[in-house]
C-alpha cells in the first residue's frame, strides 16, 4: 500500500487529514497553501487532490469544493503517515502523576489508565478488566450475612476480587461456614481459573456434612463468578457532545446505543492482538452499529498477565496520532513503574 503514493501525495494527504481532524471542515488547496502546510502551488495541490480522490483516499462533499478523508485514506494515514510522539511535556507529566498512585489491583490500574486516556485525549474510553482465567485462586471466603444470606469472595494471586451474594431457601448455621470454607479452599486454592472446568462439582468432595442443596447453590454462584471475568468501564461519555458529527441525532443515538451494548463493546475489545494497538475504522470492525465510528484498542500484557484492554471510541475523524501516542506512553509508564516495584500484583 505504501508504494501507491509518492512523497508529495503522502505529504498532501497527511496535511489534509490533519487539517480535517483539527477543524471538521472540508479542506481546499487554498487552505493548505494559506497555512503553509505544503510547499506547492495551489494548482499542483488541486491536481494531486484529484488523484488522491481517484484512488479512493479522499472524498468530495456536495457542499464545498474541498475534500475530506475516506475510510481508506484514514487507514493509509494510520498505517503509513502517523506520528506516535504527539505528546507535550505537560501531558506526559499528567500521565506520570495519574499512574504513580500505588495500586495492588489490576482492575484499579485498568480504570486509572482508562480515565487518564480520556482526560488527555478528550474522547470517550471503554475498557474491560483483565481476563483472569490464567490467574490463580489465592483465597476463597464465605461470610454469613443473615440466616439465609451468604457472601462468597474469591481472591486471585494478582489481587483481583470477585464476590457474590447468595440467597438460600433454608437457614445456614454459623458452624456450617467453617465446613464450607474448608471444602472449597482445599479444592480451589492454587488452581488457575482456566483449569477449573465447569461444572465445579468435580472439584468438590462428595462426602460433606453440609447440606447438598447449600453446596449446589454455592457451586452455581461460583460458576457465575468465574465466568464473569470481564467488567466493562466507560469514561467520558459526555465528551462527544461538542463534536460536529454528534449534532446529528441519529449518530448520537447510535453512539449511546453502542456504549450501552456491553457485549458488543467486549467483542470489539477482545478481537485485537495481545499487547498491541489495534485500530478499527468505520466498517472495518464488521459491526453494523459501528460503521460511523472508529475504535482504537490496546491490550496490555505485564509479566505474562493480562491487565485489561482499553479502547477509545469516537467519529472516524479522530485524532489517531494523539490517541496512539498517549496509549504508547501509558504502556511504557506502566512497564517502567512495574520494574521499579511501584505496583505489585
Amino acid at each position: 500500500m505504501a508504494k501507491e503514493l509518492d512523497d508529495r501525495k503522502k505529504k498532501i494527504l497527511g496535511a489534509i487529514i490533519e487539517e480535517y481532524i483539527d477543524n471538521a471542515e472540508p479542506v481546499s488547496s487554498g487552505i493548505l497553501v494559506e497555512k503553509g502546510k505544503v510547499n506547492c502551488s495551489s494548482a499542483t495541490i488541486r491536481n494531486e487532490m484529484a488523484e488522491l480522490e481517484k484512488i479512493g483516499f479522499l472524498e468530495k462533499t456536495h457542499t464545498s469544493s474541498g475534500r475530506v478523508p475516506s475510510q481508506k485514506g484514514y487507514r493509509y494515514y494510520v498505517d503509513e503517515l502517523l506520528r506516535d510522539d504527539d505528546l507535550s511535556i505537560a501531558e506526559m507529566e499528567i500521565i506520570k502523576q495519574r499512574l504513580e498512585r500505588k495500586v495492588n489491583d489490576l482492575e484499579e490500574l485498568t480504570k486509572i489508565a482508562s480515565t487518564t486516556l480520556s482526560e488527555i485525549t478528550h474522547y470517550t474510553t471503554i475498557a474491560i478488566g483483565p481476563n483472569v482465567n490464567n490467574h490463580t485462586i489465592a483465597d476463597i471466603k464465605f461470610v454469613l450475612l443473615g440466616n439465609r444470606l451468604l457472601m462468597a469472595v474469591i481472591l486471585t494471586d494478582s489481587g483481583i476480587i470477585r464476590e457474590s451474594i447468595i440467597k438460600f431457601d433454608e437457614d445456614i448455621l454459623e458452624e456450617q461456614i467453617d465446613d464450607l470454607t474448608t471444602i472449597f479452599k482445599n479444592k480451589l486454592i492454587g488452581k488457575s481459573l482456566d483449569a477449573i472446568n465447569l461444572p465445579v462439582e468435580e472439584f468438590i468432595t462428595k462426602e460433606v456434612t453440609t447440606g447438598i442443596n447449600i453446596i449446589r447453590k454455592i457451586i452455581e454462584e461460583i460458576n457465575k463468578i468465574l465466568s464473569d471475568t470481564n467488567k466493562v468501564y466507560v469514561e467520558g461519555s459526555n465528551r462527544v457532545v461538542d463534536m460536529p458529527e454528534f449534532k446529528k441525532i441519529d449518530v448520537a443515538k447510535d453512539f449511546l446505543n453502542v456504549l450501552n451494548a456491553k457485549d458488543l463493546v467486549s467483542d470489539v475489545l477482545n478481537t485485537g492482538l495481545a499487547d498491541d494497538i489495534n485500530v478499527y475504522i468505520g466498517e472495518e470492525s464488521e459491526k453494523e452499529e459501528l460503521k460511523n465510528f472508529s475504535i482504537v484498542t490496546f491490550n496490555h500484557i505485564l509479566e505474562g498477565k493480562d491487565i485489561g484492554t482499553i479502547g477509545i471510541i469516537g467519529p472516524t475523524r479522530m485524532d489517531y496520532s494523539k490517541i496512539i501516542s498517549v496509549m504508547k506512553y501509558i504502556s511504557k509508564k506502566i512497564n517502567d513503574d512495574y520494574k521499579k516495584g511501584k505496583n505489585h500484583f
